[in-house]
């Protein structure tokens, strides 16, 4: 079934292509057109316009009108879709250096998040995919993760006990919510409102934004600011695309996606604000607690990385960095 769709999706999806001098990239992506990181994709359409003169054009589709993010991703691999959007834990099964980017309280705070994903570690990690036909254009800030849950509060680790927790398709994050006492449970985040509703988790994780655009507000009453991970969100384009473009057709589209990254971090600020002051009025609980406990639940997944040098040289490279 999951092949027929793909098949399907590669007639109906040209990935770039001319036409009367015009060259189209398609970017499919899974969120909402009113979250900041879709405004901030729509504004390097407008620049990549602006710099070509309208010879290059990206066509955007939302709301996972072509699938969901791994299957975007196997998308741009097949050279049928040209760009898209992803959180950085999708990426771990495709190129390994992203894994430690989903690593718990990997950041000290946000002004080391920044140095290090604007950064040369950054750029590393960005084209350490280019080998899987996938290269990395820039990092969208996606904030802090936090778990929100339906029926209970979670004060600490504890209160996870028993919970269904959905992840992303992330070893990583499965391992931390299973360390902190969750289940960790996969699920497509198309399909996460009514996970929630039919009671298939019992909460999840995920930034103000998201939380609040998704509208899972109103299932999940309780939001807990532990913000266990600073995942990015990656703006992507297919290999086999960007070898079609010419080094001044590439230049147009790396500078308009560096100049959405930095747009969109103030869209950022001001969305979570607004997030958190809206389901705060709709009711939810907004928590807000002791973090220390929860990181020391999750050192094990940094003393997993002790055999494998590339994660571990990543790790001490970011924390040896000072913003």
């Amino acid at each position: 079934m999951v092949r027929a769709t793909l098949l399907l999706l590669m007639v109906l999806v040209a990935g770039c292509g001319p036409s009367a001098g015009v060259h189209t990239i398609k970017l499919g992506h899974g969120l909402d057109t009113n979250h900041p990181v879709h405004q901030a994709m729509v504004y390097m359409q407008e620049r990549v316009d602006a710099k070509s003169g309208g010879t290059l054009r990206i066509q955007i589709y939302p709301n996972q009108q072509l699938g969901t993010e791994r299957q975007l991703l196997e998308l741009l691999q097949l050279g049928s879709l040209g760009m898209t959007k992803v959180a950085s834990a999708v990426l771990e099964g495709f190129a390994p250096q992203y894994k430690v980017l989903s690593l718990p309280y990997l950041f000290r705070d946000e002004a080391h998040r920044f140095s290090i994903l604007e950064g040369p570690i950054g750029r590393e990690v960005l084209l350490s995919s280019e080998p899987y036909w996938l290269r990395g254009l820039t990092f969208y800030d996606a904030g802090s993760r936090s778990f929100y849950t339906k029926d209970r509060p979670i004060h600490s680790p504890d209160d996870l006990v028993g919970l269904k927790i959905r992840t992303l398709e992330s070893a990583t994050q499965v391992h931390m919510v299973n360390s902190l006492g969750g289940s960790a449970t996969p699920i497509s985040w198309g399909e996460l409102y009514t996970a929630l509703q039919q009671g298939v988790v019992d909460g999840a994780e995920n930034n103000p934004p998201s939380f609040y655009t998704s509208r899972h507000y109103e299932v999940c009453r309780f939001y807990t600011l532990d913000e266990h991970t600073g995942l990015p969100d990656v703006l992507l384009i297919s290999t086999i695309t960007w070898s079609r473009l010419s080094p001044e057709q590439q230049q147009w589209v790396q500078e308009a996606a560096t100049e959405s990254a930095e747009y969109q971090k103030t869209l950022w600020a001001e969305a979570t604000r607004e997030a958190l002051a809206k389901v705060q009025e709709a009711g939810v609980e907004v928590i807000y607690p002791d973090k220390a406990p929860f990181a020391a639940r999750v050192t094990g997944l940094y003393e997993a990385y002790r055999d494998d040098p590339v994660i571990l040289a990543l790790i001490e490279r970011i924390q040896a960095v000072s913003p």
